[in-house]
């Protein structure tokens, strides 16, 4: 039995909060070649997930505690939709169809979520990078494009 308890999300907490990403994976599935792969994802706040798609898979976000923003995007990088995703608000999570460019924000630190996509892993080839977002190196576009996505 894998349970999902408070010191389990308390754990994966901690460990995102000491890692320099401000975010930490804790995997159910057994190896990264899995067919389906369920794992949870601890976000703190400052934390980049650069906009990206995936062209073979969809990804479910539940979100366990805490809260985020997930973002659509258009081809030109504009937004096409934005929730707020907070369990006390009745709003739990989302289903990211295939080829969808999105990205999350936490907004709370302690946001923790689950995820569930198709496996196996692989890394996303370039061209599912979104060419109008900011790498992960480029520290003062990643700031920027992380505020203006806060405020919009």
């Amino acid at each position: 039995m894998k349970l999902i308890t408070e010191e389990l999300l308390d754990m994966v907490t901690a460990q995102a909060k000491e890692n320099p990403r401000l975010r930490m994976n804790h995997n159910f599935h057994a190896t990264m070649d899995a067919p389906i792969h369920r794992l949870l994802n601890a976000l703190e706040p400052g934390t980049y997930l650069p906009p990206h798609r995936h062209t073979d898979k969809e990804e479910t976000y539940l979100v366990l505690r805490g809260s985020l923003l997930a973002f659509f995007y258009d081809e030109e990088g504009n937004v096409t939709e934005k929730v707020r995703l907070n369990p006390s608000e009745g709003k739990y999570g989302l289903e990211i169809p295939p080829c969808t460019w999105h990205s999350i924000i936490a907004l709370e630190s302690g946001t923790v979520i689950f995820e569930i996509k198709k496996g196996p892993y692989q890394p996303l080839p370039p061209e599912d990078l979104a060419p109008w977002a900011p790498l992960p190196s480029d520290g003062e576009g990643v700031e920027a494009f992380m505020k203006r996505m806060s405020e919009f």
